[in-house]
């Protein structure tokens, strides 16, 4: 076979193997009871849906590297997932507890009403999360401004700095593995490639997760920017180092067969984990980071988006910006279908620059 008819069997095997292996993940989370609780309040009907699916492309990815054992990067891709798959699933089991209940108000005064740092406008629900807005509450619910509608139960969480310190404990694993060389874009940076990865691999897990919160947003995306580095990789004759990308591809699109909207199980922090780090892994060893990085540019500006709402330089009525979106009107499937689309284009545009230039 050719190494076209290759790459396709391997993402083909991957594909079939991941979808069985996220069947038989859905049915013991439901034996479990692992639900997901969702905070948005536009998403209480999902609650109750198996979560820490991830474990299903885990499973996938690793059958994978069994099979194909010889070649180093397929395997120290995985390796970094399942690390990066471990971190994630503990962050899970701790989001299994209830940390506080939280109020859900709707605006019931002809006029628009200040809590927290939201403006509610007549009719409009939200759901009271800071000391400020609780402290507004009170004055509100004093004066039948607003109502209390419902309940919000919202998970326990490690501390930000506590999960930033973990995600470098993953990177940590990569760097040890002596496998990412000192140059990068051509140019060598030395022991700077420590601080390098450490950024690349936070970053870019943290990209994913946030992008986490739709039926298949994530999942999807990452199988595009995959898809996107294999082909260019292989366009400039770099077949042996795009089989990552395409196993990693083939465990997104195979999990999606279950994951798309409406999803029947959710990736988790377990799935998203494991795939912003598998996913720049394979691009640190591929020597394909910038373009890597471009592909994956729609996550990175949500991020930054969030980090500016963060920041009070701009301000979202709910955090991050496909919440937002769905929160103003628009429907979660237009939601996912502008983000994929977005990122098809990104891609696209980004190897026709790299052909003609």
């Amino acid at each position: 076979m050719s190494n076209i008819q290759v790459e396709i069997f391997i993402f083909l095997l991957t594909f079939i193997a991941t979808a069985f292996f996220t069947l038989f993940v859905k049915k013991m989370l439901k034996y479990a009871d692992v639900k997901d609780n969702p905070i948005v309040t536009e998403h209480s009907h999902k609650a109750g849906t198996p979560t820490m699916g991830g474990l299903a492309m885990l499973m996938g990815v690793l059958l994978l590297a069994c099979v194909f054992y010889s070649d180093k990067n397929l395997v120290l891709t995985v390796v970094i997932m399942m690390t990066a798959g471990i971190v994630g699933l503990m962050d899970d089991l701790i989001g299994l507890k209830t940390k506080e209940i939280q109020k859900v108000i709707r605006n019931i005064s002809p006029k628009e009403v200040e809590i927290g740092r939201l403006t509610l406008k007549t009719g409009e629900n939200a759901r009271v999360t800071t000391p400020k807005a609780k402290k507004d509450l009170e004055y509100l619910l004093k004066n039948n401004l607003v109502e209390i509608t419902g309940e919000a139960p919202i998970k326990s969480e490690i501390k930000e700095n506590e999960k930033i310190f973990a995600q470098i404990l993953v990177s940590l694993f990569l760097i040890a593995s002596g496998a990412v060389g000192a140059v990068i874009l051509g140019v060598n940076i030395g022991f700077l490639i420590i601080p390098v990865i450490i950024f690349g691999i936070v970053g870019s897990i943290n990209s994913v997760n946030l992008i986490d919160g739709m039926d298949g947003l994530a999942a999807g995306i990452i199988a595009i920017a995959s898809i996107a580095s294999a082909i260019f990789m292989i366009s400039y004759g770099n077949s042996n180092g795009s089989l990552p990308f395409i196993v990693i591809a083939g465990a997104c699109f195979g999990f999606l067969v279950y994951n798309k909207y409406p999803a029947s199980i959710f990736m988790g922090d377990t799935g998203s984990f494991a795939l912003g780090a598998g996913y720049i892994t394979a691009a640190f060893l591929g020597d394909v980071i910038l373009f890597a990085v471009i592909a994956l540019a729609i996550p990175i500006i949500s991020v930054i988006v969030s980090l500016l709402h963060r920041a009070h330089i701009i301000k979202l009525p709910v955090e991050p910006l496909h919440h937002t979106l769905n929160y103003n009107g628009l429907s979660e499937k237009k939601i996912i279908a502008i983000y994929w689309g977005a990122t098809v284009l990104v891609c696209a545009i980004a190897l026709y620059v790299y052909k003609v230039f």
